[in-house]
């Protein structure tokens, strides 16, 4: 089962929210008519009592404590930046298990958290982009690939080159694949240098293994995404393309790698720029 983060934090902030605002329209005056009211009776009135009196509620005070935090964070979250962790060997080589990402939330449009419905137009894919997006067959997963394919393209993939209507995209031999950590498995690949639009990336495939292949067509507002380790990654050579409302951001950065069966943090790629 997977935890809809966004749905819980929308919830608590509008919790926490709630109930500051009821204790400051509410309670908290009656609070302070009590105390007012013990304060009439008489100068000797035992100055703890009125302070007991006056004293809101242990829920009230963690509502209002941790309620600008977690604003702050669904604001940050959905608007702006989101972390992101890579769960597998997908886009190897440009992006590694283990790797924590930052992910821009805004590129594609300003979206509404939890409703995903876009109110603020920003811009548009471009080929090359790396990309979030929810899983079209499973929308509570999110899934990281390389856009390939923009609304009307033709592609096509074959003896592992893509084909962007008819032309073939340029590849040039990188040397062999030398894996580390949970990516050992890809050691003697085929790495290539690929231009993809004005993005000159990495990729990885396996010359002696067959993959899927066939010519696709990317409707109105798809996109068509592949993973940079070809003959390792579920894309949309097997189910489709991505609608544009499935976005979620583009990648930008990697801040952070853990990967316990290479030894833990890989200090070389804090930082690194996703290209």
């Amino acid at each position: 089962m997977n935890l809809d983060f966004p749905a819980l934090l929308v919830a608590a902030t509008i919790f926490t929210g709630l109930a500051w605002l009821l204790d400051a329209m509410l309670l908290a005056p009656k609070r302070r008519r009590a105390a007012d009211a013990l304060v009439q009776r008489g100068p000797a009135r035992d100055s703890d009592q009125v302070h007991k009196t006056l004293k809101e509620s242990t829920l009230v005070e963690y509502c209002k404590s941790f309620f600008p935090v977690i604003l702050a964070v669904l604001l940050l979250r959905s608007f702006l930046v989101e972390p992101f962790r890579i769960p597998s060997n997908s886009m190897m080589p440009t992006l590694l298990t283990g790797d924590f990402i930052l992910v821009n939330k805004y590129a594609y449009g300003i979206r509404l958290p939890v409703l995903n419905n876009k109110v603020v137009e920003m811009g548009e894919p471009e080929r090359g982009d790396v990309v979030v997006f929810r899983y079209p067959k499973d929308p509570s997963v999110d899934y990281i690939k390389r856009v390939v394919g923009l609304p009307g393209d033709r592609v096509g993939y074959y003896n592992k080159i893509i084909y962007i209507n008819s032309e073939p995209v340029g590849q040039v031999p990188a040397g062999v694949y030398i894996g580390v950590g949970s990516g050992i498995s890809m050691s003697g690949a085929s790495e290539r240098q690929e231009q993809l639009g004005e993005v000159l990336h990495d990729i990885l495939v396996m010359p002696r293994t067959p993959g899927l292949e066939g010519e696709y067509v990317v409707g109105e507002d798809e996109y068509f995404v592949m993973g940079d380790n070809r003959d390792n990654s579920n894309d949309s050579r097997y189910w489709g393309p991505v609608p544009e409302s499935n976005l979620v951001g583009k990648a930008f950065r990697v801040w952070m790698n853990w990967d316990g069966a290479n030894g833990g943090v890989d200090w070389d790629r804090i930082g690194m720029k996703i290209k």
